[in-house]
């Protein structure tokens, strides 16, 4: 065929598929997309198993959350009996802690407090609750010792039983010590900012007080969030953390948890409004609340660790530095093979 009767060569654009750059274009953005740590944070939550440690914890916190009410509110009737104030305070700050829990009157709890508080741990019920209570308890917060190390990719503590069980109980104790702190703060600072209107000539029912009341209150329950979330990843879990990193990755587990006690209502609203589910929509309500609690947790435990891991930080400097002079053994041990070799490897 003639030069003239040939085709002309088409040109690589032409005979390129349409399609490249828009699938290249769409790849280059997945790939930035996959590099934010948001979503590295969330994919490494996901394939440590992440959603099913929550929901195992979340069975477990709700048996132990019951066993303890009865006998935390067995002493409190106890002990602060002729507080009424102080009783109602820390009743009011369970209820908001866990929405649903706590019937406050118009009838959507699943406890009623009045009955708690009458009732007594020195009979038999109340020790079958106190031996529940020590049971669940530590079995909850052994479980979550190992779901959040697991996310730090790290083996379970093998430190002797007996001290963890210790150490676990002291840590319990201490949360519960929390409570009763956060609700005397709270109370305390309520009187103050009374006491302080009063004397600028503000009432105490204004518009000012109320929303500076509610900011103090938010502030107090964040800061215990924080500090329970960063105890429960540096005590209990026994995590090297840095202080910074802690203090940031339980701040945002503290958001994530506020936000959770905000929207608890609507969680168990949802679960009412389902036929199937009406006739136990609390107790349902309240397993979707720690399911979702414990995820948070898991979450920002894993934004912790990918953070580290970016920044070359290990979470065991005893366990890696054990691994690199394995590693460095391993790799003179083959060069003196391989100095000692009759003939050359080819």
């Amino acid at each position: 065929m003639s030069g003239p009767d040939r085709p002309a060569p088409a040109s690589p654009a032409a005979s390129a598929d349409p399609g490249t750059g828009l699938g290249a274009r769409l790849g280059a953005i997945v790939a930035r997309v996959m590099t934010l740590k948001p979503v590295r944070v969330f994919l490494g939550y996901s394939a440590r198993g992440g959603p099913l440690m929550a929901s195992g914890l979340a069975y477990q916190a709700i048996f132990a959350v019951f066993a303890g009410l009865w006998v935390g509110f067995s002493i409190i009737g106890l002990v602060v009996q002729q507080d009424v104030g102080l009783r109602n305070s820390i009743i009011t700050t369970i209820a908001n802690a866990v929405p649903g829990l706590i019937d406050s009157g118009d009838g959507s709890g699943a406890i009623d407090p009045s009955t708690l508080i009458q009732a007594s741990v020195l009979n038999w019920t109340g020790a079958v609750a106190l031996a529940g209570l020590l049971f669940t308890a530590l079995g909850f917060l052994a479980s979550a010792r190992d779901a959040v190390r697991r996310v730090f990719d790290l083996p379970p503590i093998t430190t002797n039983f007996a001290l963890l069980k210790v150490k676990d109980l002291g840590l319990a104790a201490a949360f519960g010590v929390a409570i009763i702190v956060s609700t005397v703060l709270s109370t305390a600072s309520t009187v103050l900012i009374g006491g302080a209107l009063d004397l600028i000539g503000v009432g105490s029912n204004s518009i000012a007080a109320q929303v500076l009341g509610t900011i103090i209150g938010l502030a107090l329950v964040l800061a215990l969030d924080t500090v329970v979330l960063a105890a429960l990843y540096r005590v209990l879990s026994g995590v090297r953390i840095p202080f910074r990193r802690l203090v940031g990755g339980a701040l945002i587990g503290g958001v994530g948890l506020g936000l959770l006690k905000a929207l608890g209502n609507t969680l168990l609203g949802g679960a009412s409004t389902n036929p199937l589910l009406a006739s136990f929509a609390i107790i349902i309500g309240l397993l979707i609340f720690f399911n979702l609690v414990c995820q948070v947790i898991h979450i920002a435990a894993s934004w912790i660790a990918t953070g580290m891991v970016d920044a070359g930080i290990p979470a065991d400097p005893v366990a890696e530095a054990k691994r690199i002079e394995e590693e460095r053994l391993a790799r003179v041990a083959a060069e003196e093979a391989e100095a000692h070799r009759p003939f050359p490897v080819r």
